[in-house]
């Protein structure tokens, strides 16, 4: 048991240490920066090159596909340039690896000159690829000579690294002197550039090299090191694997208590990671639902035009039949009657659809647009300070990132879930429900939020309260309104959800916060029905009035009533009325 306990660790910690896991991703973002100015000032110096300038710029945006196709271009156009074509094999080469068609990616590292001014770039990504391939000794090859780079060389990518591969691959081949070298040096370059997220990982090389040669005590405190040290980073995936090393730590040591809240705690990281993907899960849908609504479109055209034909053919026909008989053409006046009936209830249904597309598309290319073009700003001034180094500031700005997408979530999801119920596709069922337990599902999943603004929650929602309601539609109103409160509440600030029963009919749902508070004015407004959204009061905060709207249709479809007490700058409290059972 002892023996598979430890071999947990090491393949678990192997699997961050050979790609360098995050680690690469985070640290390379400054380095990579650098060598899109090397590509975009050889688009600006060769811009006679039409093909070669298209495929640079789409290596610069990331577009992987395009990238192969225009550099492909350039490499069969008859006039060749020597270093251009070393610059085009790179782009196909860099692209078949994000795509991780290693093979093809191996054959255009391979036909780049050595002469090329990045060629310890290519060696670089050919000692990634072998690693993929668990080549180590071809990965040794490839990555051994870069440690004797010069500092200028060392500007286009890290030194540690390169250390921290030839650690692990020595570590595959069961060279353990070698390995811990290169690791113990990788530790003193990332404790010298003060690099936390470097330093996590190359604690937990050095201790999987410990941990392999049975030296627990020189093992276990670089687990613990990394451990410690994965609490002040952002980086889900280092915080989940370096809390799984010290789960199992713990289970040799037969310490199982400890053993388990590692555990827990490995699986609420591991939970965070799955979230991310939601986002992608709401635009597929919402993509879905845009093509289904353009053919409902189309539908809706082409049974117009029928009409159309129709009404022509009828008028023919009733002009000749009334030279022979009168009665045949009071029953054609007739039809015509009954057929342009059909062609105004259509007509009047397809400008309800066009009045919900334009309402649609107002939304989307006014909040969305303006969530991503805060993001981009954001970018910007985080990749500055990347340069810099700048801890403070880039903590900030992945805060703020962090909230404008989840602002852009939460808004993509909401329009789904109000365009299924403008066009009457949403499953709806009234039935009992317990509120206590609906609101606890609910708040749940918006701790983290509140415990980043050390927002107090309390929950004093009667267990006996019953309400008749949909359950569904029910969690998306609790959703939205703690968001907002959430949103709108101050750090420090606290949140309550709680039942009154002043009325026989009704059981109100109030959810209160010490936040921001409204103007009398803009609480009439967000209660007035109309047909265009209410804006918010407070521009700094990204969000939409779709959210309170959308509240407002199913808290009516669930036979309720909904009424806000605020006061300026003195909090707000978000009021549901549901009927209670008989």
């Amino acid at each position: 048991m002892y023996s598979i306990f430890r071999k947990t660790i090491i393949n678990s910690f192997y699997l961050v240490s050979i790609l360098f896991g995050g680690f690469l991703y985070s640290q390379e973002q400054e380095k990579k920066s650098l060598f899109d100015i090397e590509v975009q000032n050889k688009v600006n110096q060769y811009k006679a090159y039409s093909n070669f300038k298209k495929a640079g710029m789409f290596y610069i945006e990331n577009n992987w596909d395009s990238t192969l196709v225009y550099s492909m271009h350039h490499l069969n156009e008859a006039k060749q340039h020597v270093d251009l074509a070393n610059y085009a094999h790179y782009f196909r080469g860099y692209s078949f690896k994000v795509k991780k068609l290693y093979q093809e990616a191996k054959k255009e590292f391979h036909l780049i000159a050595p002469e090329f001014q990045f060629d310890f770039i290519v060696k670089k990504r050919l000692g990634e690829i072998v690693i993929e391939e668990n080549e180590f000794k071809q990965a040794i090859a490839y990555l051994e000579p870069l440690t004797k780079l010069s500092s200028e060389n060392y500007r286009y990518l890290k030194k540690s690294e390169v250390f921290q591969n030839l650690g692990v691959c020595y570590l595959h081949l069961k060279e353990f002197d070698k390995a811990e070298q290169y690791l113990i040096e990788n530790v003193d370059f990332n404790k010298k550039t003060k690099d936390t997220l470097g330093l996590v990982a190359a604690y937990g090389a050095i201790a999987n090299l410990y941990y392999e040669l049975y030296k627990d005590d020189l093992a276990i405190p670089y687990f613990e090191k990394a451990y410690q040290l994965s609490k002040h980073i952002k980086k889900t995936d280092s915080k989940r694997i370096a809390t799984l090393n010290m789960a199992v730590v713990e289970e040799n040591r037969k310490d199982f208590e400890k053993a388990l809240t590692y555990r827990k705690e490995y699986e609420k990281w591991n939970d965070s990671l799955n979230d991310q993907n939601k986002i992608y899960e709401v635009a597929k849908i919402e993509k879905e639902f845009a093509v289904k609504e353009k053919q409902k479109e189309v539908s809706l055209l082409q049974a117009e035009n029928k009409a159309k034909v129709i009404e022509r053919n009828g008028l023919f026909y009733s002009a000749v039949v009334l030279l022979l008989l009168l009665g045949v053409t009071m029953y054609f006046y007739k039809e015509k009657i009954k057929t342009n009936r059909i062609i105004v209830a259509q007509k009047e249904n397809l400008d309800e659809l066009n009045a919900t597309k334009d309402k649609l598309f107002s939304i989307v290319s006014h909040d969305l647009r303006s969530s991503v073009n805060a993001l981009k700003t954001s970018n910007a001034t985080l990749l500055d300070n990347l340069e810099s180094r700048n801890l403070v500031a880039l903590d900030g700005l992945l805060q703020n990132n962090s909230a404008i997408v989840n602002g852009a979530y939460n808004l993509l999801d909401n329009l789904l879930h109000w365009a299924l119920l403008q066009t009457k596709q949403s499953y709806f069922e009234i039935t009992s429900l317990r509120l206590f337990f609906i609101v606890e599902q609910v708040a749940y999943n918006y701790k983290p939020l509140m415990l980043e603004k050390n927002v107090q929650f309390e929950n004093t929602v009667s267990k006996k309260d019953v309400v008749l309601a949909d359950q569904e539609s029910l969690k998306i109103v609790l959703r939205n309104l703690l968001d907002n409160a959430i949103k709108f509440s101050k750090a420090n600030g606290s949140i309550k959800i709680y039942t009154l029963n002043t009325n026989e009919t009704y059981c109100d749902l109030v959810v209160e916060d010490s936040g921001l508070g409204m103007s009398e004015t803009a609480r009439l407004e967000l209660l007035n029905d109309t047909v265009l959204l209410s804006k918010k009061e407070h521009e700094n905060i990204i969000g939409t009035g779709l959210g309170l709207q959308l509240c407002k249709s199913m808290i009516k479809k669930n036979k309720g009533k909904f009424s806000i007490e605020s006061e300026l700058g003195k909090g707000t409290k978000m009021i549901v009325s549901l009927p209670k059972t008989t």
